[in-house]
């Protein structure tokens, strides 16, 4: 069963004893989520302080905690999905932490149940029933998952999942829909990916922001620069914040210039597909000034969730094209100083609702600070 997911939206956040923020941080979080969810308009945004504090804003948010989730109590919605839903998805994140699975793992599987099940535990649903799927994988009896019984037993049901998920070459580096559908084998092997960023978020909410994490040594903590964290992003490069988003001195600055040296390698910041790979002034085969329009040499990437992030000033023609499908960390380009630029650095924006102009930029440092992949010299 594969019931269409209704939008994003914001919700109440539940889980593990959670940091305290200091009163500012509390309202530019509540304003930056409130942002991230709904795009549009209030992009335009600026937040300020904490715009300039993105390792403030990420230890703030946490990466997660030590304990095993618990699954009794109430729990509450998260966007479209109920108590009941919620609390399936905290039996397949405790029994990924039970597994020893790292957290990639567990956006992985509430992704995938998001799409085959909305989190229901569906039993036999009659003429509407894909064969004889069930459960919250959907998972068929006929094809050696179990029996009906076990099936059910949403326990049972994830641990099979992460069973066959371990055994995927390279699962924790694929982007979600990839993995998922080795693991599922669906009609719709492109369908999981736009549950991503929710999925990330019920993470984050049950486990104190486990999907900001990566898993060293048996214990989380929070993504540093060249690794991907659980939610699937990382940085682009590591280097300094040299100028801001839309500052009072560059008001219609719609991203962050990170200072990186000439040929640094860019990685693409998370799954997804090229959407721009090209040249938009005159002549990119020499240094651009500031006198120069545009981006010069550059790239689009259309990730889950209408999210597009830019890559500007590359050194050279772009090392992936239009309609290459890319994983976090692949290398689509490298540092220059292309188009309207006084020196090699990147500028990196990130836009919200698939809307490609400055009215669907947000802050850069906000945004990959909440999918703990911080920008500035605390990535590095």
């Amino acid at each position: 069963m594969k019931p269409p997911l209704p939008p994003t939206m914001s919700a109440p956040l539940r889980g593990t004893p959670k940091k305290v923020l200091k009163p500012g941080l509390i309202l530019a979080v509540t304003g930056v989520l409130a942002l991230l969810c709904c795009g549009g308009a209030v992009s335009a945004v600026i937040f300020g302080d904490l715009a300039n504090s993105q390792s403030n804003l990420s230890n703030a948010l946490g990466c997660g905690g030590p304990n095993v989730i618990s699954v009794n109590g109430e729990f509450d919605r998260v966007g479209p999905y109920g108590p009941d839903q919620v609390r399936n998805a905290a039996i397949i994140v405790k029994t990924g932490q039970e597994m020893k699975v790292p957290p990639r793992g567990w956006v992985i599987a509430v992704a995938t149940a998001m799409q085959e099940s909305t989190l229901t535990n569906h039993g036999h649903l009659g003429p509407r029933n894909d064969h004889d799927s069930l459960g919250l994988f959907q998972q068929r009896p006929s094809q050696g998952w179990g029996t009906p019984e076990q099936i059910m037993d949403p326990s049972y049901s994830a641990t099979k999942f992460y069973e066959k998920l371990l055994k995927v070459d390279g699962w924790e580096i694929l982007p979600l829909t990839v993995a998922a559908q080795r693991v599922q084998i669906s009609a719709y092997p492109n369908a999981y990916a736009k549950h991503e960023p929710l999925a990330t978020q019920i993470v984050n909410s049950l486990t104190d922001g486990a999907a900001r994490a990566v898993l060293v040594d048996g214990q989380l903590r929070c993504a540093g620069f060249g690794e991907i964290s659980a939610s699937g992003w990382t940085a682009p490069v590591g280097a300094e914040v040299v100028s801001a988003f839309r500052t009072a001195q560059r008001p219609s600055h719609h991203g962050v210039d990170l200072g990186a040296g000439r040929n640094t390698p860019i990685l693409a910041s998370a799954s997804g597909v090229v959407i721009v790979s090209r040249c938009d002034v005159g002549n990119c085969d020499r240094d651009g000034s500031p006198s120069t329009p545009g981006c010069g040499w550059f790239v689009e990437i259309l990730h889950a969730g209408q999210v597009i992030t830019r890559y500007c000033h590359m050194n050279s023609k772009p090392k992936v094209n239009v309609g290459d499908r890319v994983a976090a960390g692949d290398i689509i380009g490298v540092v220059g100083t292309t188009g309207n630029s006084s020196g090699p650095h990147l500028h990196f924006e990130v836009h919200l609702d698939g809307d490609r102009s400055s009215r669907g930029a947000v802050d850069p440092v906000v945004f990959m600070a909440l999918r703990g992949a911080p920008l500035g010299k605390a990535a590095v």
